[in-house]
């Protein structure tokens, strides 16, 4: 496993070895021996897998609040998106800095998501199954979203009409949406 940095301290680009032959290939997603040496060390609790039937679809930016943020491994099993996080601790010297990395069933590439930030990803294909790992349980009372198009974040998606649940399109800009992420050094 190899964990590449980003412009973001805490988010990391993750590389899993993997084989392949005449048959297909093979790769191991998630080792906790793997992940601890490379310095992740959090418990994951929880799985989640979503389909997106249309290309151009965003989702997000979700989260949850402390005492329930969560720390997530996100890939792509088929498709491909532009995956979006987003630094959201008040005091962070990174506050509101966001990197986007493709992920794709073709690159196998995963993402760290430290707690404390915000996620969002924007389908770049039809049909794109997306797997997670969280590393606390849902609780829907500590659940959060911001406004994708958030004028003090930037995000640049590509696209000026994404496909939206209404709950992403009404959500609050980040000074209203709630968040009560605090940096920690």
């Amino acid at each position: 496993m190899e964990k590449i940095e980003t412009a973001l301290p805490g988010v990391y680009i993750l590389r899993a070895d993997w084989v392949s032959d005449s048959r297909g290939w093979f790769m191991e997603a998630y080792s906790s021996k793997a992940f601890a040496a490379i310095g992740i060390n959090d418990i994951f609790v929880q799985d989640n897998h979503s389909f997106t039937a249309a290309r151009n679809t965003l989702r997000g930016f979700h989260f949850q609040n402390d005492p329930y943020a969560q720390a997530k491994i996100v890939r792509v099993i088929a498709g491909a998106v532009l995956d979006v996080a987003v630094d959201i601790r008040k005091g962070s010297p990174a506050y509101r800095r966001w990197i986007g990395v493709e992920l794709s069933s073709e690159n196998k590439l995963m993402l760290y998501i430290p707690r404390g930030f915000a996620h969002a990803y924007l389908t770049l294909t039809n049909n794109v199954e997306f797997f997670y790992k969280v590393n606390n349980l849902y609780v829907s009372a500590h659940d959060r979203c911001m406004r994708y198009d958030d004028p003090s974040i930037g995000v640049d998606w590509g696209t000026d009409a994404p496909i939206l649940s209404d709950r992403d399109r009404n959500a609050p800009l980040l000074c209203d949406c709630g968040c009560n992420y605090i940096y920690n050094q």
